[in-house]
């Protein structure tokens, strides 16, 4: 299911994920800085900080490793603030 302990092109799983989290936040940092604004790219830029924290869960506190329950915690915690963030820029635009 997801790449945990396994090498690509000799580099561990984790690496990879950890250059991705590098690029999603080198892509927010220039949304910041370009001054890009709007209901999507705030979207887009929240999409970013979720998937991140997921990946951060997976990864980086074992969860990739457990089966069943233990995904669900971390995973809820980030869907539930997502959507109600989501749900306010929607309505504030």
């Amino acid at each position: 299911m997801f790449m945990y302990g396994k090498h690509i092109l000799g580099i561990r799983a984790c690496t990879w994920v950890y250059f991705f989290l590098l690029v999603l936040s080198f892509i927010t940092y220039l949304v910041g800085q370009l001054g890009l604004g709007g209901l999507e790219v705030s979207l887009l830029v929240l999409f970013f900080a979720l998937m991140k924290g997921h990946l951060v869960g997976l990864y980086f506190m074992g969860l990739v490793r457990v089966k069943g329950f233990w995904h669900w915690p971390v995973s809820i915690w980030l869907i539930i603030p997502g959507v109600l963030i989501s749900i306010a820029f929607y309505l504030a635009n």
